[in-house]
């Protein structure tokens, strides 16, 4: 196998680990990875304003919203106007949402993100200069991501656009 078959091959096994990892967690706990992330974020945070939740997790403010709003009528978070400042919202989880949150895989990035941490600074700048000038070669520059390792139906499910645009 040649060079750029290798690299091909080793791409198409992320891809399929990725996608593995979102159909596992949509069958166990019937959430996406944005959803699963948002729905920890505002566990760990407790209680968290939208804006707070998008910063959090590297969306932005309108696609958190779209996520929210699927969230509620699933009956998993609710959102209370805040009695000190008008103009803010907090989320919570309902009782359900957090019986589904403790019952949900970890999200694919954190056990990447444990392993990654592990390795030599050396090894880590290696990796992500190689992995930005891939995007590059695959004109992926100028599409929107976020941390998140999910893929396909998925990101339309929850407002995110596969091509550029900030939802």
């Amino acid at each position: 196998m040649n060079n750029y078959e290798q690299v091909l091959v080793a791409l198409r096994r992320v891809i399929r680990a990725t996608d593995l990892h979102s159909k596992r967690l949509s069958k166990h706990a019937g959430l996406t990875g944005p959803q699963l992330l948002i729905m920890r974020s505002i566990r760990d945070l407790g209680e968290v304003t939208i804006g707070t939740i998008a910063d959090k997790v590297s969306l932005s403010q309108a696609t958190v919203t779209t996520i929210l709003d699927r969230l509620e009528h699933r009956k998993l978070i609710y959102r209370v106007r805040s009695t000190r400042d008008k103009r803010k919202v907090h989320a919570h989880l309902t009782e359900e949402g957090v019986a589904i949150l403790d019952r949900a895989p970890q999200p694919l990035q954190e056990e990447f993100i444990r392993k990654f941490q592990s390795l030599h600074e050396w090894e880590q700048t290696m990796i992500i200069a190689s992995l930005q000038r891939v995007a590059n070669m695959m004109d992926a520059d100028d599409i929107d991501a976020s941390p998140v390792l999910d893929v396909g139906p998925v990101l339309r499910e929850d407002g995110w656009r596969e091509t550029g645009g900030g939802q």
